[in-house]
């Protein structure tokens, strides 16, 4: 699903001038809101990270979840259920979600390879990865209240893509400053992934290369996903 058309003439100009793809904007930075623990439960993994709650109830939520178990699934539901946690996992709708997956597809080498880069890429993951926040759903809220500037340019859109050679870094401000030293606190015990570099200090990162596979390590099956949408 195409959305250049949901975009003003304004908007679509300033995106233009920041090498910014429209295909990944959704107004209103859309994005799921509701309960996390029980979207957890009901695929059996920490999708939103580690949580107590799920280790004491490891069965899904709702009256009968205890009784219903783990029931036996269809290829269709398997590949369905792999391509929500993905999306949950990120934290972005089904168009934008399409969206990287056509994306990718039209890119030269692996299909679902790709679709994880084009999403490990975005603003907001890379921050979550740099320590600025203690959860996607933390790094998203920095960059939409505009704490972060990539290439000396503030960026309030947080499913910007990154690119090699990008120096992601919180805006002078004091309280953007604030903000990125108590998030640094909080992640200081979280090891950096290979591909990104960080200097605690300036509170600045920079992208080094584009993250491999193994580098990302999903919970999920990214050849069922691609299966399900080019059926």
């Amino acid at each position: 699903m195409s959305l250049p058309f949901l975009i003003t003439a304004a908007v679509r100009k300033k995106l233009v001038a920041s090498n910014f793809h429209p295909l990944y904007y959704i107004p209103l930075m859309a994005r799921y809101t509701g309960p996390r623990t029980r979207i957890s439960r009901r695929f059996g993994v920490p999708l939103f990270g580690s949580n107590k709650s799920l280790e004491r109830r490891n069965f899904p939520p709702g009256q009968h979840g205890i009784r219903a178990g783990r029931k036996k699934k269809s290829e269709y539901s398997v590949a369905l259920g792999e391509k929500q946690k993905l999306r949950f996992q990120y934290g972005i709708l089904e168009g934008q979600f399409r969206g990287y997956y056509q994306e990718a597809a039209r890119r030269r080498g692996v299909t679902g390879e790709t679709m994880l880069q084009l999403l490990e890429l975005r603003l907001d993951n890379v921050c979550f990865r740099l320590g600025f926040g203690n959860s996607r759903q933390a790094a998203r809220q920095l960059v939409n209240h505009g704490h972060v500037m990539v290439n000396d340019t503030t960026v309030d859109v947080a499913s910007y893509e990154c690119k090699p050679g990008d120096i992601i870094k919180i805006c002078a401000k004091a309280s953007s400053q604030q903000l990125g030293l108590r998030m640094l606190d909080l992640t200081q015990a979280v090891p950096l992934v290979d591909w990104l570099t960080l200097d605690r200090t300036k509170l600045e990162g920079s992208v080094s290369r584009v993250p491999e596979r193994s580098d990302i390590e999903p919970l999920v099956n990214e050849q069922l996903i691609v299966e399900l949408y080019s059926r």
